[in-house]
């Protein structure tokens, strides 16, 4: 299903945009532009984070789609120069005339750009236990990083149904089976996982659940409605697979007895309910405990792609009547390098024929990013554990993003960040 169809209809005001955002901007008489092609921006990452300060402060941001890897015009002023100076993000003092010019020409039909009106900074959620892990969030790390603020919750907040409280929802490295990771295979001595175990069967119990399968389905289902309500929600690595599994499986035991005390349901695989699901269909479950994967959807095992070889090319999209997925794959590059997860890639056959593929690495047939509509809402699975460290490992340090503030990885998490700023008013009746 192409999102341009499904009513997130971004109106194209064109020359009536044009003259009012200038007028209001500022009475400077020039506007901001901030840059981001390759050879211009020194710290694309910061960029974002400036785009969503000025959003907070109830002023508007245009978004150039395909215009210089997706730049942004913003009102002038002292304190957004200021701000950008401080930040390390470059920009460009454009005078409304030249302003005008450029926008003129995004808007010629000859050119596959458009500029999209950014109308609020969204209120961001990232759903995290509260206890350590040994393994880093790729998203709080960036988001700390552009200086974008957020607010951390868990199952409790979930099944309180504090969703609504948000524009955008973010799951990274969760297990929504029940299954804790598929980690005991290679861990199940290791302390983080008996106490990790212990917490999460703790939770359960207090949340009225007798198993954490149980608890982490209602959990699934509580963010399942958040979204075909109208959220956006954002994943990364097994959160992708294991959203959609625990979807399918509603009701139905798929964990072996080590998970939760007692056996699987007979030919559970037979009782998958695809329809339930996000992204993902035909999938077969994995039913070794020992293995550390869940199903057929992700394609680790299955790959045969060298380190140095491994790219995922971004998809090209008509800016005028597709400017979701545009948005969501504007970079300085179309070329990312990969890079591993417990889930870092789905196979293409099992990937709804309704979801779009943004970014496919061609090598190997596999997709790796990739965008659906579900009800009112949005979701995005990006595969993978951290798009700036090849194949992260348990206890392994986190990614320092001062090393890495042009990454065309990470970009793609902030650009579905911004995402819902360009949601379309809700119309009164």
């Amino acid at each position: 299903m192409c999102p341009s169809k499904t009513g997130f209809a971004l109106k194209h005001f064109k020359s009536y945009a044009v003259l009012f955002l200038l007028v209001s901007f500022s009475s400077y008489g020039s506007v901001v532009l901030i840059p981001m092609d390759a050879e211009s921006q020194e710290n694309h990452l910061k960029a974002y984070g400036i785009t969503y300060w000025v959003l907070n402060k109830q002023q508007k941001v245009q978004w150039l789609l395909n215009y210089r890897g997706g730049s942004f015009l913003l009102p002038d002023g002292d304190l957004i120069r200021k701000e950008c100076q401080i930040r390390g993000v470059s920009f460009e003092i454009l005078s409304d005339s030249e302003a005008k010019t450029i926008l003129d020409d995004i808007g010629s039909p000859s050119q596959n750009q458009d500029a999209v009106i950014l109308e609020k900074a969204p209120k961001i959620a990232v759903y995290s236990p509260k206890d350590n892990q040994p393994w880093d969030d790729a998203v709080t790390m960036v988001l700390t990083y552009a200086e974008i603020p957020y607010v951390t919750i868990y199952d409790e907040e979930v099944l309180d149904d504090k969703l609504a409280l948000y524009d955008w929802l973010h799951l990274h490295h969760e297990d929504f089976t029940g299954q804790y990771g598929k980690f005991y295979g290679a861990y199940r001595a290791a302390p983080w996982y008996i106490e990790g175990k212990r917490l999460a069967e703790e939770r359960a119990e207090k949340l009225g659940f007798a198993k954490v399968s149980d608890q982490k389905g209602a959990v699934a289902e509580k963010i399942r409605r958040y979204v075909i309500g109208g959220g956006f929600m954002f994943a990364m690595c097994s959160a992708t697979d294991s959203f959609d599994i625990a979807l399918a499986a509603n009701s139905v035991d798929i964990c072996e007895p080590m998970f939760d005390g007692d056996p699987s349901d007979a030919n559970y695989q037979g009782q998958l309910d695809f329809t339930r699901t996000f992204a993902f269909q035909d999938f077969v479950l994995e039913r070794n405990p020992l293995r550390y994967e869940f199903s057929s959807i992700d394609m680790t095992a299955k790959r045969q792609v060298p380190k140095e070889s491994d790219y995922f090319s971004l998809m090209e999209f008509s800016a005028k009547w597709d400017p979701v997925p545009t948005m969501l794959t504007q970079n300085h590059t179309t070329l990312v390098k990969g890079f591993m997860g417990q889930t870092t890639s789905f196979t293409p056959d099992e990937v709804k024929p309704t979801v779009m593929v943004l970014g496919e690495c061609k090598l190997n047939g596999e997709a790796r990013y990739i965008h659906g509509v579900k009800g009112k809402g949005f979701f995005t699975f990006y595969g993978g554990h951290d798009p700036e460290d090849y194949q992260h490992r348990v206890g392994d340090p986190k990614t320092e993003l001062e090393l890495h503030p042009t990454s065309p990885g990470y970009r793609l998490i902030l650009n579905n960040v911004l995402f819902p700023a360009a949601r379309k008013k809700k119309q009164k009746t």
